[in-house]
């Protein structure tokens, strides 16, 4: 009988805990153990080993909340000492939470079986975007010492065909790269707006609402969408999120008396669905000076609720490419707030392209999920197993729908 194939994954957050990185994990996690893998995902944090739902997770143990760039690298210190206790895998898979995470699959592959990046975010690279300015011979030495790391993985996974690029510009061999785009939470469904709970709440009745909802963080310009919602008043405007930034946003937002602005906090799973409905067309932003080191997931989310996305950044991002290929949305330049306030203008004025586009978007949809996700990771991850590492190439994207 052949053996059972084992893999790790390490990420600082899993559920309940919050965060992207998380929920695709869980995901991906319960699908590997549904495909016959026995899996165990290592998180940060107090609390008992556990079994959910067919994975085991094991717990670092309580941190001390720090400032984030000392709490970062505690939690990293705390994944690698405990990943390298545990018992063996075949396949260890690091992802980018925290940041540096990457340069740790080289060692927990001396202790376990082949090692696999999963990249979320390109890290050092992202740092001087987040507002963070580290000394030339310091950025120098992590830029190297991060490339030298993905280059001793048996294979990396991008979430973008941005990604790829840029990982092959650190010199991961094209080889060893596979795209693997973010999904949306399966538990996204088209809702109509009327009746919607949280436009009651909010008391919107019938205005046209553009919404805002996702991680509200230093690499998610913010000042455009704020430029819009005072050029539209008679439109509502729903930023919804958590993040760095969001201080600074309800900040500005109250300074600049943008009466028609809700900044709402982040929305527990079960009202993701009713949450992502409230809103007539979504907007998604990102900082043009990230391209290729970042993918805004929230597209996904938003084109599984069947709404319009207006893309706020650079062409070659994985998400505008989604987006303008599919028809259904448009990318704007992320600084122009005087575009987005006519886009969204238009958008207000014409309810059959919101329909049209809402309809291309769920077909978008329906092209990527969680499911095939999960087959082609496994895929690169079984390829790591046998030894003689079959080439991963760049998976191809799903076609875009005819019609």
């Amino acid at each position: 009988m052949p053996e059972q194939p084992s893999i790790l994954f390490v990420n600082r957050v899993f559920p309940p805990d919050r965060g992207a990185t998380g929920r695709v994990l869980a995901d991906l996690a319960e699908r590997a153990t549904a495909r016959g893998w026995r899996v165990t995902v290592l998180a940060d944090g107090a609390g008992e080993a556990i079994v959910r739902r067919g994975v085991r997770v094991v717990r670092t143990g309580a941190g001390a909340d720090r400032p984030w760039a000392r709490g970062y690298l505690a939690a990293l210190a705390r994944l690698v000492a405990r990943g390298l206790t545990l018992p063996r895998h075949d396949v260890v898979v690091t992802m980018t939470d925290p940041p540096f995470l990457a340069l740790a699959g080289p060692l927990l592959s001396a202790r376990h079986g082949a090692a696999l990046h999963w990249c979320h975010d390109l890290f050092p690279a992202l740092l001087p975007v987040l507002g963070v300015r580290l000394p030339a011979p310091l950025a120098g030495a992590l830029d190297a010492a991060m490339g030298l790391a993905l280059r001793r993985h048996g294979a990396v996974v991008a979430i973008g065909r941005c990604m790829a690029a840029r990982l092959a510009e650190l010199g991961v061999a094209r080889e060893r790269l596979s795209v693997v785009p973010n999904w949306a939470d399966p538990q996204i469904r088209p809702l109509p707006r009327e009746g919607n709970p949280l436009r009651r709440e909010l008391g919107l009745g019938g205005r046209f609402t553009v919404a805002y909802a996702g991680n509200m963080g230093l690499a998610h310009p913010m000042d455009s969408v704020l430029d819009a919602a005072a050029a539209l008043p008679e439109a509502a405007f729903l930023l919804v999120g958590e993040g760095r930034g969001r201080d600074a946003v309800a900040r500005a937002v109250r300074a600049r008396g943008l009466a028609n602005v809700h900044v709402l906090p982040f929305q527990p799973p079960g009202r993701l669905g009713e949450t992502l409905a409230a809103a007539d067309v979504h907007l998604a932003s990102m900082d043009v000076r990230a391209e290729g080191m970042l993918v805004p997931c929230k597209v996904a989310g938003v084109l599984a609720a069947g709404r319009p996305c207006l893309f706020l950044g650079p062409a070659g991002c994985e998400a505008a490419r989604r987006v303008v290929e599919h028809e259904c949305g448009m990318m704007l330049d992320p600084r122009d707030g005087a575009g987005l306030a006519a886009a969204i203008r238009g958008y207000a004025a014409d309810p059959e392209r919101r329909a049209a586009e809402g309809a291309r978007a769920l077909r978008a949809a329906g092209l990527w999920g969680a499911d095939m996700a999960a087959e082609r990771f496994l895929a690169v991850a079984a390829a790591l197993r046998r030894p003689a590492m079959d080439p991963v190439r760049v998976a191809p994207m799903p076609e875009r729908p005819r019609g």
